[in-house]
């Protein structure tokens, strides 16, 4: 009889589940990441999938991946290298080995393990055999027979079969870290409350894994992380698409308008319109376009008429909107436009994130075409940053164009669930029926932003449109002093939504030898190298920009104390272009990585470290 296993304490760990694309690896994660919040672990996500639809079964590039850094404490990202793989075939381990921990648990499917997978994953001997795997502690669990064994009896086809291995998979996990098993029973008839047949079979696949965890020599211990300290309040987990979506429909509540979304289908963003159209109980318009200008101009039309408008989109997909954007610009109607970034240029890589459309939001459209530009930098507060970016738009009369990415977009956290009462109000500037003095380009003196006068007011009859317009009457106007005017009024309305931009937050010390400077999703690992080297005694500290344009108006007042700057984005330094052509009182450093993957904290690190040690 095997002894009861020895538990050990843990603050954080990290899990990596990987396998082919049918394998399920995006659920199991999910589900784990779901269990784990719900025992009140911080946590940190991070899905990892090819872009090819079918990719060929046991490839390097059909392997699908789902990270999750569970903590007792509070957790910034989705972790460097995996305390823990789960492999479900050699092409899953092939692809991981570089990211995982020396020591670790490996977990495989025994049963995938032949000659003819080793050599489609690209092996040339086998890797159980080898010394590939040699210091690590390897599990080789036959899933695939043991998962067919448990639900002979329920005579299904080998295909239903086979979709419930991950169960197996994850039933280790739980037994692994102390996890209960009704938690993942709720899940599973939640997923399938549909198909009780498949709820049944998911729940005996999930208990065979635990089970066989615990009767095997290889799990002589298991693991316990207790529930995050410190943090009160209702959380859930919540990914970055998820969070813009419902900061959309908060900010249309605290509005008062309703909410309208006209978008076409991109990856990685595709989720927030799904998301959204779920919502048509809470007064949610949504609009499945025949493409990308179709989707941004009914959304136009949508905020001609009244509504809070929004579109969402990718980078190629923001290409195609920037025309609309520009008439957006001269009719001077408040919309937001979500671009979910991913790797370029062209197709580029669609389900791998990237920070390289700064520059396209920034002036990638005809003509002075001014906008306001923000970025989010966690699943969680793309809430926060979809809420403001709606404020802005509705209270100032102007385009705003939100930046996420899709590590932020796919991944997820806990997020903690606001209540609607203690968020800011938002007050559209909406003219007043049979006002005599309106006029649809007379402007606010203090924001330059004129008002909002809907269709069917009475006594407001106007007109707009992409042609040039006299300044106050709103006339067509090719007048040069009157464009020169325009242009610099819409330039300067964009620049007075300064007054709504918190002041950049330093952490550390203001004065240190070294500033580390991110924007976006970026921010976790940052912050997490820099209180590691803080921890450790080093001079240095971090800003992380969320107002890309405006800039916050303390920024070169912070910039000015610091011996060196280093900027740090996923793109070859479009932050830093763009902080030097506004600030080039400064020398910038940068240190950029594009390779479809965020940044680890321990290369922050060591290139931080050589920045505070050169002379």
């Amino acid at each position: 009889m095997k002894k009861q296993p020895k538990v050990v304490q843990l603050d954080e760990v990290v899990v990596k589940f990987a396998g082919d694309s049918g394998d399920g690896m995006q659920l199991t994660g999910s589900q784990f990441s779901d269990t784990s919040a719900i025992v009140g672990n911080d946590l940190a996500t991070f899905p990892d999938f090819p872009s090819e639809i079918r990719a060929p079964q046991g490839t390097i590039a059909g392997v699908s991946g789902f990270q999750v850094h569970i903590g007792r404490k509070e957790v910034h990202t989705s972790g460097d290298l995996a305390d823990v793989l789960v492999a479900m075939n050699p092409a899953a381990l092939m692809a991981n080995m570089k990211w995982v921990r020396p020591g670790a648990t490996i977990i495989i499917d025994i049963d995938n393990f032949d000659n003819k997978s080793y050599k489609k994953a690209g092996y040339v001997e086998d890797p159980l055999g080898d010394g590939t795997l040699e210091g690590y502690n390897v599990v080789k669990a036959p899933i695939t027979a043991l998962t067919r064994a448990s639900l002979a009896d329920m005579h299904l086809n080998v295909k239903t079969v086979d979709k419930t291995k991950n169960q197996f998979a994850l039933g280790i996990l739980y037994w692994l870290f102390n996890r209960e098993l009704h938690i993942g029973d709720k899940f599973l008839e939640e997923k399938f409350k549909e198909k009780p047949k498949l709820i049944e079979a998911n729940q005996r696949v999930l208990r065979a894994g635990y089970h066989f965890a615990e009767t095997i020599e290889a799990l002589q211990t298991t693991y316990h992380i207790g529930p995050t300290t410190g943090r009160k309040g209702k959380f859930r987990n919540i990914t970055g698409n998820q969070a813009v979506a419902w900061g959309l429909m908060a900010a249309a509540e605290k509005s008062g308008r309703e909410l309208f979304l006209g978008s076409y289908p991109i990856t990685p963003a595709s989720e927030i319109l799904q998301d959204l159209s779920y919502r048509k109980h809470l007064g949610v318009k949504t609009f499945q376009a025949e493409d990308e200008i179709a989707g941004i101009c009914t959304a136009l039309g949508a905020s001609y008429a009244g509504a809070l408008a929004a579109t969402n989109t990718s980078g190629p997909g923001l290409a195609l909107k920037g025309e609309a954007v520009g008439l957006a610009v001269m009719t001077e109607l408040p919309i937001v436009i979500v671009n979910v970034q991913r790797g370029g240029p062209a197709t580029g890589l669609p389900t791998k994130p990237e920070q390289s459309d700064l520059m396209q939001a920034l002036y990638g459209r005809n003509g002075e075409s001014p906008v306001v530009v923000m970025a989010a930098s966690s699943p969680a507060n793309c809430f926060d940053y979809a809420f403001m970016a709606s404020k802005i738009a509705l209270e100032r009369m102007v385009p705003v164009i939100l930046l996420t990415d899709g590590y932020l977009a796919n991944g997820s956290e806990l997020w903690a669930i606001p209540k609607m009462a203690e968020l800011p109000e938002i007050k559209p500037r909406l003219a007043t029926p049979n006002d005599p003095e309106y006029q649809p380009f007379k402007r606010d003196p203090e924001t330059l932003a004129r008002e909002w006068a809907l269709p069917g007011m009475e006594g407001l009859r106007h007109r707009v449109g992409g042609l040039e317009k006299a300044d106050v009457t709103g006339e067509v106007s090719h007048n040069a002093i009157n464009h020169q005017k325009m242009t610099e009024y819409r330039e300067e309305k964009v620049q007075r939504v300064v007054d709504m931009v918190p002041d950049l937050e330093i952490v550390g010390e203001s004065k240190a030898d070294l500033l580390v400077i991110g924007w976006g999703g970026t921010h976790g690992a940052i912050l997490s190298a820099v209180q590691d080297l803080q921890e450790k005694g080093k001079s240095i500290s971090m800003v992380h920009f969320n107002y890309i344009k405006p800039l916050p108006k303390n920024t070169a007042d912070v910039l000015k104390n610091f011996k060196k700057i280093v900027v740090c984005e996923n793109n070859l330094g479009q932050f830093a272009f763009y902080l030097r052509s506004m600030h080039p009182q400064f020398n910038y450093k940068r240190f950029n990585k594009i390779q479809g993957l965020p940044f680890m904290v321990y290369e922050l690190k060591e290139k931080f470290i050589q920045l505070l040690e050169e002379k």
